[in-house]
C-alpha cells in the first residue's frame, strides 16, 4: 500500500504551464497603473496576487485591490488560455486515478478560473475536488484547508501536497502536510531545499513513481 491516499496538486507550474498568460497579465496591469516593469517577473509565478502586488510591488491596500481587479479582468478575457499542459501530466493523473487515489487541486488562482483551465485542457475529470481562491480566501494554507474540508477529508496523515513553489511547501506545512516539489515548474532545487520540501522530482513520471512506492 502507498504511503498516501489523498494527493493535492497545485495548478500553475505543476499541472499547467500558465506562465505566458500570467506574465502578460501582470505586465499589462503594471503598465495600466503607470508602474515600471518589475525587475524579476518570475517572482509573480506562484504567490497570491495580493502578495505579489503589495509585497513585491509595494502597493498600498487600495492600489493592491485595484491591481488585482485589473489583472483578473485582463486574465479572464485574454490570458487564461495562453497556456499549455505539461508533458506527462495526463498520463500521471490517469494512472493515479486508476489506482484509487483521491486527487484534488489547491491553487491561489480564483476557483472559477481554475475549473475553466482544467476543463479546457481535459483534466478536470481526474479530480474529486478543485479548490481555489475567492475574495476572502487567497493564502495557500487557506485554499488547502478549503480543499480538505469540502470533501470531508480532515485527516492529514496520508495526504501529500504536490507543488512547484515555496508557498506550496509553506502552505502545506502550516497544516502538517508534506509537500513534494515539482522541478518541472517555476521553482528550483535550491528553493526546494531551502523551504524544506519532502523531496524534489524532475518529471511527472518521477512524481508517479515516488507516490506509488510501497
Amino acid at each position: 500500500m502507498s504511503r498516501y491516499d489523498i494527493l493535492i496538486f497545485d495548478l500553475d507550474g505543476t499541472l499547467v504551464d500558465t506562465r505566458p498568460g500570467v506574465l502578460a497579465s501582470f505586465e499589462y496591469t503594471l503598465n495600466k497603473l503607470g508602474l515600471p516593469p518589475y525587475h524579476d517577473p518570475y517572482k509573480f509565478l506562484g504567490p497570491p496576487l495580493q502578495y505579489s502586488f503589495s509585497t513585491l510591488c509595494g502597493l498600498d491596500e487600495k492600489s493592491t485591490e485595484e491591481a488585482v481587479h485589473i489583472f483578473r479582468q485582463k486574465y479572464r478575457t485574454e490570458g487564461i488560455f495562453n497556456a499549455e499542459l505539461f508533458n506527462g501530466i495526463e498520463d500521471m493523473l490517469r494512472t493515479l486515478k486508476e489506482n484509487g487515489y483521491t486527487l484534488a487541486v489547491a491553487t491561489c488562482k480564483m476557483e472559477k478560473y481554475a475549473k475553466i483551465v482544467l476543463e479546457h485542457f481535459g483534466i478536470a475529470k481526474y479530480f474529486d475536488f478543485i479548490g481555489g481562491a475567492d475574495e476572502n480566501r487567497y493564502e495557500k494554507s487557506q485554499v488547502i484547508y478549503h480543499v480538505m474540508e469540502k470533501p470531508g477529508k480532515t485527516d492529514t496523515s496520508r495526504v501529500l501536497m504536490i507543488g512547484d513553489r515555496d508557498n506550496d511547501v509553506k502552505g502545506a506545512e502550516t497544516l502538517g502536510i508534506p509537500c513534494l516539489y515539482a522541478l518541472w515548474g517555476y521553482g528550483s532545487a535550491e528553493e526546494a531545499a531551502e523551504v524544506g520540501a519532502l523531496t524534489a522530482v524532475n518529471t511527472p513520471d518521477e512524481c508517479l513513481r515516488f507516490v506509488m512506492e510501497k
